[in-house]
């Protein structure tokens, strides 16, 4: 979306150097990549990127008042109502598709939003293999002046908050087989956090505690990556309830991720948001112009874009508050690449201290894609599409 730098990285584009790239990647990560790193990232021009991240911040401080807060109790399953959530988030995550207005201007619309954590490890690290491979220096891809240092400094604030590594885990579901494994070693390499599985959280009384090494370890602070939509999915279970009152921070409430999410969007005014409403508050619809979305829902899954009435009357009268219709958002195909353009969904990575009167952008997660959406299943056997990071003028 910089002409000149993505002439030049097109130009000095070769099959080799990227093979040389997944190489050095997984040989930084320690593990083999089982999601598609692109062949590519973007260049992102100062006035779009200004104008996704003051989106952003207006459209996360319309979630943080008073009256969302109430209204998006009702999100947050009884299962999983955790006490202690805190007044806001830790982690955010705001996706912006890249579309064109009038004139062909470049602007961001939002798709969704997360109130959960993402790859913070492996984002600062992909930035560094582009930059190696293809001579990318001079180019920054962290936001709001930080550097590595003061990068990883918020994230130890966040993360660690004052407490021994050891004593802090990164808490997933079936850890070793997780496509963002990456980001759990790199992650543990940082940061000294070990990954443990939820499975293997041993309680006591109102403690928890992991094993190491033959050792039990108080845990003091749980990094959260357990998605709630796969837990309930593969019918997991935990030693504690997630309702118990634990003598154990949060970094990155569960409760947040049910209320910042595809539940928020109804409630957002903002120009860059697409209508939306919950399926059973609407009764006259344009459906060719709207996508039918569960509101949780792993990895996209259960989306549809083409729907028809039909497709509405397979969801039962008492789960239709579980599900949206949200305006569909034209993406532009903006990324020149050896055949067709590729379309991009720029995601602003936040964190927020519990000190801090409003949350920091950080860094970009960039998906690229060819298809009808960005998952995976619609980008199939198709080149320059999947994970990246931004880079734009320092």
């Amino acid at each position: 979306m910089i002409p000149e730098l993505r002439e030049k990285f097109n130009a000095n584009f070769t099959e080799e150097k990227h093979g040389q790239f997944l190489s050095s990647l997984e040989a930084s990560v320690g593990a083999k990549i089982e999601f598609r790193p692109c062949e590519t990232p973007i260049f992102l021009p100062d006035d779009l990127l200004g104008e996704m991240e003051q989106a952003a911040q207006e459209i996360i401080a319309q979630l943080c008042t008073r009256e969302y807060r109430i209204a998006s109790a009702r999100s947050i399953p009884a299962d999983f109502n955790a006490p202690g959530e805190g007044a806001h988030p830790h982690f955010i995550q705001v996706d912006f598709a890249v579309t064109r207005g009038q004139g062909g201007k470049l602007l961001p619309k939002l798709i969704e939003l997360q109130g959960c954590a993402s790859l913070y490890a492996f984002q600062i690290l992909l930035p560094h293999v582009y930059q190696q491979v293809y001579d990318l220096g001079g180019l920054g891809y962290l936001l709001n002046g930080l550097t590595d240092e003061t990068y990883l400094d918020h994230l130890r604030k966040v993360i660690l908050n004052r407490h021994a590594p050891e004593q802090v885990i990164l808490m997933e579901i079936d850890p070793l087989l997780q496509k963002t494994r990456p980001d759990f070693l790199v992650t543990e390499k940082l940061l000294g956090v070990p990954t443990v599985a939820v499975t293997d959280l041993i309680k006591r009384r109102n403690k928890l505690f992991y094993v190491r090494d033959g050792r039990e370890i108080e845990i003091r602070r749980i990094y959260n990556r357990v998605i709630i939509d796969e837990y309930v999915r593969k019918g997991v279970q935990a030693g504690f309830d997630f309702r118990d009152e634990l003598d154990v921070e949060w970094a990155g409430h569960p409760n947040w991720y049910f209320r910042m999410s595809k539940f928020s969007l109804p409630f957002i005014k903002h120009p860059t948001a697409p209508r939306a409403w919950f399926l059973d508050e609407v009764a006259a619809r344009d459906l060719e112009n709207f996508v039918l979305k569960p509101l949780f829902s792993f990895a996209g899954s259960g989306v549809k874009v083409s729907i028809t009435e039909a497709d509405l009357e397979t969801v039962p009268v008492d789960r239709r508050a579980d599900f949206l219709l949200q305006e569909k958002v034209a993406y532009a195909p903006v990324i020149r690449t050896p055949d067709e353009p590729s379309k991009v969904e720029v995601r602003l990575m936040f964190i927020w201290p519990e000190d801090s009167h409003e949350p920091l952008a950080v860094t970009t997660l960039i998906r690229l894609g060819k298809g009808e959406m960005m998952g995976v299943d619609f980008n199939k056997n198709k080149t320059w599409v999947g994970s990246s990071c931004s880079f734009f003028p320092a």
